[in-house]
């Protein structure tokens, strides 16, 4: 088997006497696709910021391509070198972009030394955009067209995975699906990893191959995404399920399980 693209060793982060993350392990292989699920608070969303290097782990690693990820690096070279191992696409489009800046320029930052425009359109027809999209300000585009220009930005340095914070969440559901079917193309591709991390088990169900549930910072189950979902082994996992709306739903007994547990 071929190394995985991404590895979590043993991942423990404390804030006080709360443990966000506590012995969170998985391996992400290479072209593949994670999800890690759980409600508010289980410790998933600090994970994601631990592997894309936004917070620093009180202990464990972080394996990129066979090669554990540095907690700092220094100068230029460094940290694009440390940028082509991860990128990081965030919930909200609509503040994850600078509104004073063009689509053109939030791009080229990556190629200050060569002329960026083909590599910009190219990016641009990565995420469906057109060539004109490049002169748009954030103001001037939709949300799906938002969240699109800050995927190709975390596409422009080739990274080995791509993390994916509740990326879908802010969008309608017209247009959640929209991103959803790019992403899967992208990564057709591209071969780039992707690193769900989400509560809605819709997303995971559509877009990851495996998939990890966590609760109180801690991984409860694992599996393939199919395995998981359809047969959960843990009554967590089996609330997270039964929590999804649906003909027949009870928020009344999904209330009791949640105290029971």
């Amino acid at each position: 088997m071929s190394e995985p693209a991404l590895q979590a060793v043993n991942l423990t982060r404390a804030y006080g006497a709360v443990r966000a993350v506590d012995g969170v392990s998985f391996a992400l292989a290479r072209g593949g696709s994670l999800g890690i699920v759980g409600e508010s608070g289980s410790g998933k969303t600090t994970t994601a910021r631990i592997v894309v290097g936004l917070e620093q782990a009180d202990s464990g690693e972080v394996v990129v391509d066979g090669r554990r990820r540095p907690t700092a690096v220094r100068g230029r070279a460094g940290r694009l070198a440390r940028a082509r191992e991860v990128q990081m696409a965030f919930q909200d489009p609509y503040l994850s972009l600078d509104p004073r800046t063009s689509v053109e320029s939030v791009l080229r930052l990556h190629f200050p030394d060569r002329n960026p425009a083909p590599r910009v359109r190219e990016l641009l027809g990565h995420v469906g955009l057109p060539a004109r999209a490049a002169d748009a300000r954030p103001g001037q585009l939709s949300g799906g067209q938002r969240q699109r220009v800050a995927i190709a930005r975390a596409l422009a340095v080739e990274p080995a995975v791509l993390v994916l914070d509740e990326a879908v969440a802010a969008l309608d559901v017209s247009v959640q699906a929209q991103i959803l079917n790019l992403l899967a193309d992208i990564r057709e591709q591209t071969r780039v990893s992707y690193l769900f991390i989400t509560h809605d088990l819709g997303v995971v169900r559509c877009v990851t191959d495996d998939v990890i549930v966590m609760r109180h910072g801690r991984v409860i189950e694992a599996g393939a995404t199919a395995d998981v979902l359809t047969a959960p082994q843990r009554p967590y996992t089996r609330l997270l399920l039964d929590s999804v709306p649906h003909p027949g739903w009870d928020p009344e007994q999904i209330a009791a399980a949640r105290r029971a547990l």
